[in-house]
């Protein structure tokens, strides 16, 4: 299998033991800096350059950029499934993923459990709006926020009516969800790889915070998911359309509910808890997949860039 990772950062864990599992068990890999590939786009077909030279189809990619170049990096990803490589997570996909405010609508048409949210955007609906929610606490997050970043806690209507109009200020794209006290601060991560949870960590806030995000201070454990929450974090990734995701699922008096479906998780973090070779298992789903003889899109690609 031929396999392209979009990065912008070789030496970033995840990357490199993506390309670690990969080249142990034969495949080629290459790490693309999506921002080096530029593209041409006819109707007589598809080409992609990298740093002067072409590139041809990949078998398989996997996209790991990060928000400040996801517009650019998901044209590259999706030119690239153009070119005829499978991406388990499709750049159609991966720009859902990245909006908060989209997915919550995509997994509540579904019936799947969420904190009750609300959104919206003049600043005279501000009160009706936080009435449709109900008393605080309130939790405020930026729409295309990542890890616990742009998130905050508000525990007074004062509060909540403060911080969503500095938002609005700044004229950024937030929601506001109500807070499930008892979770405690503590999530439950699964990761899911095609049709399956391959690993599970529970995640604690640390004293004095309630994100759990283990880039905010949050610490983590081993987990065991419930055939319940493995089946709403498997079913969550779907609705998105990823075939790598890591949910993010809060345990509450009403059951399992998403707080985030993440298109690129790390593994630097489930790795190190639960011990497993979570990057071996990706790559063997690939190749899987790559192998099934499935029906693909036709290469209409020009390798010469002309």
């Amino acid at each position: 299998m031929k396999l392209a990772i979009l990065s912008r950062n070789t030496k970033l864990y995840s990357t490199r033991r993506l390309v670690e599992a990969a080249r142990t068990r034969g495949h080629t890999v290459r790490v693309l800096d999506p921002l080096r590939c530029y593209m041409r786009i006819s109707s007589e077909g598809f080409s992609l350059r990298y740093k002067g030279r072409p590139i041809e189809a990949f078998d398989a990619v996997i996209p790991r950029f990060g928000t400040s170049v996801a517009r650019y990096g998901n044209a590259v990803l999706h030119q690239l499934e153009l070119m005829g490589s499978f991406a388990p997570n499709p750049s159609a996909a991966f720009a859902r993923a990245r909006d908060k405010l989209r997915c919550q609508q995509l997994l509540a048409a579904e019936g799947i459990g969420l904190p009750v949210t609300v959104f919206g955007d003049n600043p005279d609906d501000t009160d009706d709006l936080l009435a449709m929610l109900g008393p605080p606490p309130h939790v405020i997050k930026l729409n295309e926020g990542m890890q616990g970043a742009g998130v905050m806690l508000t525990e007074k209507p004062s509060a909540s009516r403060g911080a969503v109009e500095a938002l609005r200020g700044l004229y950024a794209n937030f929601l506001v969800q109500e807070f499930i006290a008892e979770a405690q601060g503590a999530d439950l991560r699964c990761f899911v790889v095609g049709d399956q949870v391959i690993g599970a960590m529970q995640r604690q806030a640390p004293a004095g915070d309630f994100r759990s995000n283990l880039h905010r201070g949050g610490s983590a454990t081993a987990a065991v998911a419930t055939e319940e929450e493995q089946a709403v974090a498997v079913r969550a990734a779907q609705v998105v359309g990823l075939g790598i995701a890591g949910v993010d699922l809060i345990r509450s008096a009403r059951g399992p509910l998403v707080l985030e479906v993440n298109a690129s998780p790390g593994l630097e973090g489930i790795e190190a808890v639960t011990g497993q070779d979570i990057a071996g298992g990706i790559v063997e789903h690939l190749a899987a997949r790559v192998g099934t003889g499935r029906p693909r899109r036709a290469r209409r690609h020009i390798s010469n860039g002309t």
